[in-house]
């Protein structure tokens, strides 16, 4: 058992004006959705899931981020069981997304990325009830759209519905600083979502950089890079992924890009030894350390996937180990953007 339990949980800090205060780590739900979907983590199941999500709230994390696309509605239908089995004084904040749309006749296509409002409400709607909840925390535009409708509409669709009761918070995940601009003018964006870790760096002098100057929460996903930054990855496993793993297909996942970024996890260990920690703990507390960060999204597929990175929300890493992870960076050649928040 790592040495930080539920009783000194994870810190917690402030999301943007939200009224929200999140542990710096929250359980992320897009594996648990299964491999029945084009982009699956390949096979789940759903009783494993539901007590890395019990594991995760019971060590003191405060919150859960997951989609409607995620096993196109799975993984909201897996959050809400596990909601309904806790007592509600000690629900997490349930935070997800909307504007990916599917067919189920075609389950391994990709969802289309539909902005209409009309879609947005009943896509709100939809998730209300796989997730069993009245409200919902923070719910996010996941992809600016791709059917015409520009920003400014479905930005207001969300504002439409922070004032009709049916969500307590809107954000935008994956938009631009522009995108993120164009939206503001309509209301303020309450939270970003950017992938970012030590391989993809690039929302650092983005979208990061302009949630700091916005007073806009940030919660950070793939802070492990989808695995590459657990330490236990190596290029057996990345040859043995299933098919219905979307990591199979990925770039990242093979050859030269696959050494270099498997290089920075090994950098980490000695770090992690240091602190008397893991290396996923590094990894994702080395986003948590750049200016305007609230939190970061961690995935788990098992309770014990949990214990390898709740560490991450009370780890301090030194002005040392920031600088042993650059030159990681550097020499490795792995990912682009800043290397150090110092």
């Amino acid at each position: 058992m790592p040495p930080f339990s539920a009783v000194n949980p994870p810190h917690k800090r402030a999301l943007g004006r939200t009224g929200m205060d999140i542990t710096r780590v929250g359980f992320g739900a897009w594996a648990i959705g299964g491999g029945d979907w084009a982009v699956g983590w390949g096979d789940q199941e759903d009783a494993d899931s539901i007590a890395a999500i019990r594991h995760a709230v019971e060590r003191g994390v405060n919150w859960i981020d997951t989609a409607a696309a995620y096993g196109l509605g799975h993984s909201e239908e897996v959050v809400g069981r596990a909601l309904r089995e806790m007592p509600e004084a000690e629900r997490p904040f349930v935070f997800t997304k909307c504007g990916l749309v599917w067919d189920e006749a075609e389950r391994n296509a990709l969802p289309k990325r539909i902005g209409r409002p009309e879609s947005i409400r009943t896509e709100v709607e939809a998730s209300l009830k796989r997730l069993g909840v009245e409200r919902i925390d923070l719910y996010q535009m996941h992809w600016p759209a791709e059917d015409g409708t520009p920003v400014e509409e479905y930005w207001q669709a969300l504002q439409d519905l922070k004032q009709h009761g049916k969500i307590r918070a809107a954000g935008l995940s994956n938009h631009t600083p522009d995108q993120l601009d164009a939206a503001e003018r309509f209301g303020h964006v309450d939270s970003v979502q950017p992938p970012f870790s030590a391989i993809r760096r690039g929302a650092a002098e983005k979208e990061i950089a302009w949630s700091k100057a916005h007073e806009t929460g940030v919660i950070v996903y793939s802070p492990m890079q989808s695995g590459l930054l657990t330490g236990t990855f190596s290029q057996e496993r990345a040859q043995s992924l299933p098919g219905n793993d979307w990591r199979s297909r990925a770039d990242a996942f093979r050859g030269e890009a696959l050494t270099a970024n498997l290089s920075i996890a090994e950098a980490m260990r000695p770090i992690a030894e240091r602190h008397g920690t893991t290396v996923p703990a590094v990894a994702v507390a080395w986003t948590l350390t750049w200016p305007g960060v609230t939190g970061a999204i961690v995935g788990a597929r098992r309770p014990d996937q949990v214990d390898g990175w709740i560490d991450a929300g009370r780890l301090d890493l030194t002005g040392g180990d920031l600088r042993q992870i650059a030159a990681a960076i550097e020499a490795s050649g792995a990912g682009s953007g800043p290397v150090s928040p110092i």
